[in-house]
């Protein structure tokens, strides 16, 4: 079985040139809200947001959205992918956790990420800081999450005997992932015995990636199946073949809107991690097609790289309606088929 879950990179209205109307704002996180909770209907495991900031995007504490959703729903996995933990300090990343786990009845999944270059640059961090900052955050997360008192003194942070409060429902931790795009950061994610996502790339590199934690958690002592592995893409279905490739034109072209208005994206997406020595995006990265067409070669892609979970980011940046037509065709022709799998 393939797990299907909702990436979510919630789109601003206007752009940097054109102010949209707050009430008009008001009414898109409204409409979305409808979209997620009907998402649950249609059999999605769960939504995955993500975090950006300064442009393109709604979405700079996706952990409100987490708060909001959760009374509505009922089975939906809710999660960060992910939390961007350079920005905050480790206190409040542990105690929103906890909050989070209880709001959601135990629902939520702990996905963390180091950030994006671009967006990071415009707070005058480096992606060496940034490293250093989440690499020291992590280590409280752990310790937070093991212990009821913490204490750590780091180049960055100086706790002592810390009391973080709530505790999570989910006992010892909720499910805790992060984003990869290299084969050490997904050995290092192993010897946490941490999930990972991860996309861009061709399926041949991911299954390096992927068969690279696959080894470390051999070595570390434990068995890492498809549940450790989730593979995200960027999709776009419509009711025939043809308007699902006019709408992939369309989502092509406002990629390269995006990438145009800042020349710090250079050749990357809006979402991309770009590691130093630039990014190229994977033709595979983009799946178009009917939604049968859509899950079939979402399975030959999973079955690549060993994948058991799969992130869809569906008609990315498309006008709402567009949007919530492929939710619906996704959620009754593609979602079957993958679960079937």
């Amino acid at each position: 079985m393939i797990k299907p879950w909702l990436f979510e990179f919630l789109p601003e209205l206007g752009g940097p040139s054109v102010e949209p109307n707050p009430a008009d704002v008001t009414t898109l996180f409204a409409r979305y809200l409808d979209l997620w909770v009907h998402d649950e209907a249609l059999g999605f495991e769960g939504i995955f947001f993500s975090e950006h900031h300064f442009g393109r995007s709604y979405s700079p504490s996706p952990n409100l959205l987490i708060a909001a959703l959760g009374p509505r729903t009922k089975r939906l996995r809710l999660g960060v992918m992910g939390v961007v933990l350079p920005y905050y300090h480790p206190a409040r990343v542990v105690e929103e956790i906890g909050m989070l786990d209880h709001l959601t009845g135990g629902r939520l999944e702990i996905g963390t990420a180091i950030g994006v270059p671009q967006e990071l640059s415009r707070l005058n961090m480096t992606m060496a800081e940034a490293r250093e900052r989440n690499d020291e955050i992590v280590t409280i997360l752990d310790a937070a999450l093991a212990n009821r008192v913490i204490s750590h003194h780091g180049k960055y942070f100086s706790i002592s005997n810390l009391r973080l409060l709530p505790r999570p429902l989910q006992q010892p931790s909720p499910p805790r992932w992060t984003t990869v795009i290299s084969v050490d950061s997904a050995r290092r994610a192993a010897r946490k015995r941490i999930k990972i996502s991860t996309g861009f790339n061709s399926t041949q590199l991911i299954k390096s990636i992927f068969d690279a934690y696959r080894e470390e958690a051999d070595a570390a002592g434990f068995h890492a199946g498809p549940e450790y592995f989730a593979l995200r893409r960027r999709v776009t279905v419509a009711s025939t073949s043809q308007q699902a490739h006019l709408y992939a034109q369309a989502v092509t072209e406002r990629l390269k809107s995006f990438v145009a208005e800042d020349d710090r994206l250079s050749t990357h997406a809006p979402d991309a991690p770009a590691p130093s020595g630039g990014f190229t995006l994977s033709n595979e990265e983009f799946i178009t097609g009917t939604p049968k067409e859509a899950a079939q070669n979402i399975i030959e892609q999973c079955r690549s790289v060993g994948a058991g979970h799969f992130l869809t980011v569906l008609n990315w940046s498309a006008p709402l309606d567009e949007v919530t037509r492929a939710h619906e065709l996704f959620g009754r022709e593609a979602i079957p088929l993958l679960r079937k799998a």
